[in-house]
């Protein structure tokens, strides 16, 4: 008998977060080379390693491909509609205090449709974790540009390019209150998992931007190719810097290859929450 079958044999049949996943919902509708599985994946993990009992997790998200992640974690969760992730998250957190909500949701869901209700939890300081999969497109409804879609890059409804300033995510977050901030991509797993774990002990508004693929709706419009192509640009091009002070310089800018990607932890403060 060789090694490797002595290896397969004796591997194991679970995987430490398998109950932390929906099995009757997978496999999964995802694109290939999306990143939104690895998302799901790191909160799971985070779930797993966090102090507190997988039951006071919950976990709202919005409309959208990256709205779908709720509906692939085995901890209660709410699908709200467009927009609205954010407020239905608010209610749970203000009448449920000992639970620990996280919001999984797109850049367009809740930075465009949702910006409104973003900026205000923040500004109340809201004890909820925000996670914001931002792959600068509108996937599910096909590539159109958003908020936080570069300029000069391609969509359905700007063939030429963007030409509107997008939103700096952290800087947001950070000039309306949040106690902690971040940028990961997919490609930074270990970092994005303690980043979501650090959030869950925290009390107040956290938000973490993590950058990911959209190969249909982003890449092919923008001839980058596959996920792996995009997740090469962040090899490449990420820069960590934790502590940033000067989020209004991290903007990203992903057709100019010269131009690097700031990602890090850059805010972890105290500030009170809001109290029922």
């Amino acid at each position: 008998m060789s090694a490797i079958d002595i290896n397969v044999k004796n591997a194991p049949t679970s995987h430490p977060i398998d109950h932390l996943l929906r099995a009757d919902r997978l496999p999964h509708i995802l694109c290939p080379g999306c990143g939104i599985g690895t998302v799901v994946h790191s909160y799971a993990h985070a779930i797993a390693n966090s102090d507190l009992p997988e039951d006071q997790h919950v976990c709202v998200s919005g409309i959208g491909c990256s709205g779908r992640a709720a509906g692939y974690v085995n901890v209660d969760s709410y699908h709200a509609t467009h927009g609205r992730a954010l407020p239905f998250a608010l209610g749970i957190a203000v009448h449920r205090p000992e639970l620990k909500v996280t919001v999984i949701s797109g850049d367009g869901d809740l930075s465009s449709i949702g910006g409104n209700h973003l900026i205000h939890a923040a500004r109340r300081n809201v004890n909820m974790t925000v996670i914001c999969i931002n792959n600068f497109t509108y996937g599910m409804t096909g590539g159109q540009v958003g908020p936080t879609t570069p300029i000069g890059a391609k969509g359905t409804t700007a063939p030429k390019g963007a030409v509107d300033q997008p939103f700096n995510l952290p800087y947001l977050a950070q000039a309306t209150g949040a106690t902690f901030v971040a940028r990961w991509t997919i490609l930074h797993v270990r970092e994005f998992q303690d980043a979501i774990l650090r959030c869950m002990n925290k009390e107040g508004f956290c938000f973490i931007e993590v950058l990911s693929p959209c190969p249909t709706g982003f890449g092919r419009a923008n001839k980058i190719g596959d996920g792996l192509h995009e997740v090469e640009i962040y090899r490449e091009r990420c820069k960590i810097r934790h502590g940033a002070t000067n989020l209004q310089d991290i903007d990203i800018d992903l057709i100019d290859p010269e131009k690097g990607i700031t990602v890090g932890n850059f805010v972890d403060i105290d500030r009170p929450p809001l109290v029922a």
